[in-house]
């Protein structure tokens, strides 16, 4: 015969399910600039992921003779696709910087000497935070750099 624990007062609480899910995404609630960040690097990436399934078949269009694709060129001149094209321009910048800022804070670059885990805690966020303001006015300067490029040719 097996003993049957017995229940204590301290048990183990079930985990809540998340009522959040893709939605989650974009609760960034009390959170700071990075967590917007993130959002934003999420949705990039995902934006960038479908341009390339889009570039993809776009290249398939020339398999389709001369006039398919010159009729496509001429679509893509329009002021509508520029202004898309503008769009990709800033996701790639954006998402390019901040992975970057990503790379170096995961590497252990900005952290800052550690320190004893006195309350309240001294976060690590506002050590490397200079970096993040830093890349994300380089990302600034480029996208209005690139808007003058792409956008007023």
């Amino acid at each position: 015969m097996t003993a049957v624990p017995e229940k204590t007062s301290h048990s183990v609480s079930q985990p809540r399910p998340n009522y959040l899910g893709v939605g989650g995404w974009f609760y960034a609630g009390r959170y700071s600039i990075e967590r917007y960040l993130y959002i934003l690097h999420r949705l990039s990436g995902l934006g960038l992921i479908l341009y390339l399934l889009l570039h993809v078949i776009e290249s398939g269009i020339r398999m389709q003779g001369a006039e398919a694709w010159t009729a496509l060129m001429a679509l893509f001149t329009s002021p509508l696709f520029k202004f898309f094209e503008y769009v990709v321009f800033v996701g790639f910048i954006f998402h390019a910087l901040n992975g970057l800022r990503l790379k170096l804070t995961e590497l252990g670059f900005f952290l800052g000497k550690p320190a004893q885990p006195v309350y309240p805690y001294d976060s690590s966020l506002k050590r490397h935070r200079p970096l993040t303001y830093a890349l994300m006015a380089l990302a600034a300067i480029l996208i209005v750099l690139g808007a003058s490029s792409i956008l007023f040719k």
